[in-house]
């Protein structure tokens, strides 16, 4: 049997999710994470949800995977020291970087600037020089390149990056560098910042290869041991890891250019939601994932999540493309505080993490969360994972009583307080990737997902206008459905730089062209049938002298035909879409040129029913009073796997299952379409 097994590791918990394609059948596990090294905490869940399905490891066809390893490296600074070369002149190109600084006003007097990824006493200059146009202007000086190679292994780096100037417009000097450090250390781990990113800006092309290099060590390692690990028991399928903008790679890969997958985690939950979503009828959405320390948002539209070219990650902003996620310090573990100075509630960003947790958890925590002041007010039943976890009560109206106690409210009022507070955070967060882009978020519905997120996911929505509000079935493992949704992806770049009045179609073409055949031999390479090959193109459009580009849609079929105007009309209108306004008659450039390949993996059978009419009675299994507006309002309580398609009922409600909670408001109606979806929207 075909069976395919997406893995998510999270900071508490990994999850799995376990398809076979042939009948459609489905199995899901959790396990704990093991920080120390993520792969044990995987393997255990191979095990267990193997066991569970009743086969041997040996009978997976695929094993894709979303990891936090290479961000995790960078964020904690745990990885290897890197050794940069880099043009004669351009030493420190790290180290003055760009002039941005961060808020608020005046900001650069407190900013702490951070090291850069390879130190400017492990960063050396080669004798060479490209010129503008890919003329060899000094050719590479074998002999004194081959003396500042032994001097950065024999000083003890890890891990080198080839870095030097004009080499997006052509590569030939890293080449010949990197083919060097072959010769004289075969096997020594070297990034090109032509192979990473080859567009234009020396510092970010710089920097990003760079931090390749620095995350590269422990990504590798950690890839291999994981594949040598599952043949060890028994699997002989592939693995595949879940790059930034939702694509999947090869372990190859990734363990060659690690920082493609930097924001591999939160991707995943977006293409699961979109999966979901899309099938549901709704290709327009705002994703809502919450977890326990951190609120991750993003848009999608017409059934495609929006990418961006660059992404921040700490303190560095990297230019490698990934989904457009905003992540906001506001989950469930989220601790509520009243400052001294200004006696103004606040909730977050600080978490209480895991351990000790909120205080209902009874591990010690004594803090407020947010998980506490729900389960004062009473969204949050004193049971969870399937009555496998009780909550302590008192101890969480201890903890949110403090809080009342300092500004004078009622424990209730306090709780109600603190939902308010981080309803209003996760909300400006969606209107982040909305309302500031151009997006009307009413037009746009809001998929629930993580522990969290249908627990506040109805009241947000009531904030954005977002509806309907869906909570799919097993919200808390949607990042793993993800990975099997996802698809193979990768993209190929040219820097061209030219005014439009002066781009010849020809031209373009023909570039287009190239990188259209470096696209389709890498999707023959990755052994991707060519039925299954998709191939989508973009050009990278300013205004002349603008600072930054938006990426264009570009139909090849009509560049062959000399058709280049309507690129210029198209670049206007989503200029004004994000920023409000176009400069009409103003001149405009093409920038860059890309081919993005897609690979499509078998799709994924999600369980269906055909809709009946009912209201739910069946599912009821307890009414609790429960706190909503200052008043205590006899509640049903569902039990989700007991609902059925085409049940209908109204708030306010709360649905359990064995990984989240979801609360349905007064003044809503919930129902379950045939896909076991949760619709929520306002009452008629």
């Amino acid at each position: 049997m075909a069976y395919r097994l997406g893995v998510d590791v999270g900071g508490t918990f990994t999850d799995l999710f376990l398809v076979n394609d042939e009948d459609g059948t489905q199995h899901r596990v959790k396990t704990p994470t093991t920080p120390a090294d993520p792969s044990q905490g995987v393997l255990v869940g191979v095990a267990k949800i193997c066991e569970t399905a009743g086969i041997s490891p040996a009978a997976l066809g695929n094993v894709m995977h979303g990891t936090t390893v290479a961000t995790n490296a960078v964020l904690e600074g745990k990885g290897a020291r890197v050794g940069l070369i880099t043009t004669q002149g351009f030493k420190q190109i790290l180290h003055l970087a760009r002039s941005q600084t961060p808020g608020p006003l005046a900001g650069w007097i407190i900013m702490i600037k951070p090291d850069p990824p390879a130190l400017l006493s492990d960063t050396v200059e080669a004798v060479e020089r490209m010129g503008p146009r890919g003329e060899t202007v000094v050719p590479v000086d074998e002999q004194q390149v081959e003396g500042i190679i032994k001097q950065l292994v024999d000083s003890g780096v890890e891990s080198l990056t080839i870095g030097l100037i004009n080499s997006y417009i052509s590569n030939k000097h890293e080449q010949q560098i990197g083919a060097i450090v072959e010769r004289l250390y075969p096997g020594f781990p070297v990034t090109l910042s032509s192979d990473v990113v080859p567009e234009f800006r020396e510092y970010e092309r710089t920097l990003t290869a760079c931090m390749n290099s620095f995350v590269r060590p422990k990504v590798e390692e950690y890839v291999k041991n994981l594949d040598a690990e599952l043949k060890q028991g028994g699997a002989t399928c592939d693995v595949n890891i879940l790059r930034s903008d939702a694509g999947l790679m090869t372990t190859r890969e990734a363990g060659r250019n690690p920082i493609y997958g930097v924001l591999s985690g939160p991707s995943g939950g977006v293409a699961g939601a979109l999966a979901v979503a899309t099938r549901a009828g709704y290709p327009n959405i705002l994703t809502f994932d919450m977890g326990g320390t951190s609120t991750d948002v993003a848009l999608c539209q017409n059934g495609e999540p929006t990418i961006g070219r660059d992404t921040s990650i700490g303190q560095f902003r990297l230019k490698v493309p990934s989904i457009n996620v905003h992540t906001v310090g506001a989950g469930g573990g989220s601790i509520a505080h009243v400052p001294q100075l200004t006696r103004a509630l606040r909730v977050g960003p600080q978490s209480a993490g895991a351990e000790p947790g909120p205080a209902a958890y009874g591990k010690g925590g004594t803090e407020p969360t947010v998980t506490d002041a729900n389960v004062v007010v009473g969204h949050l039943p004193p049971r969870l994972l399937g009555g496998e976890m009780a909550l302590d009560v008192a101890a969480a109206e201890t903890a949110v009583g403090t809080i009342g106690d300092a500004i004078g409210l009622e424990t209730d009022a306090a709780a109600e307080g603190i939902l308010a507070i981080v309803n209003e955070n996760m909300a400006g967060a969606l209107r982040l990737v909305s309302v500031q882009r151009g997006y009307d978020p009413r037009d746009f519905a809001l998929v629930a997902f993580g522990g969290a997120g249908p627990l506040h996911a109805n009241a947000v929505a009531e904030l954005m206008g977002s509806f309907p509000v869906i909570v799919p079935p097993s919200p808390g493992l949607l990042c793993a459905i993800g990975d099997l949704v996802a698809e193979f992806r990768n993209e190929f770049a040219q820097t061209i730089v030219t005014p439009m009045d002066q781009v010849k179609a020809e031209d373009v073409g023909s570039v287009l062209d190239e990188l259209g055949t470096r696209t389709r031999e890498w999707m023959t390479s990755e052994g991707i049938a060519e039925g299954d090959q998709r191939i989508t193109y973009l050009a990278d459009m300013r205004y002349v002298l603008q600072g930054y580009e938006i990426a264009v849609p570009v139909s090849i079929d009509d560049v062959k035909a000399g058709k280049l105007d309507q690129l210029g009309d198209l670049f206007d209108q989503m200029h004004e879409q994000l920023y409000g306004f176009f400069m009409e008659d103003a001149p405009t450039e093409i920038v860059n040129l890309r081919c993005i390949g897609n690979g499509a993996v078998p799709s994924m059978q999600f369980p269906t029913a055909k809709s009946s009419t009912g209201d739910g009675a069946g599912a009821i299994v307890e009414e609790h009073e429960i706190v909503f507006e200052g008043r205590k309002v006899p509640t049903r309580i569902y039990d989700r796997s007991k609902l059925t398609p085409g049940d209908t009922f109204d708030g306010p409600a709360i649905v359990t299952e064995f990984d989240s909670t979801t609360v349905v408001l007064p003044g809503y109606t919930a129902a379950m379409d045939e896909y076991f979806n949760i619709l929520i929207n306002p009452q008629a």
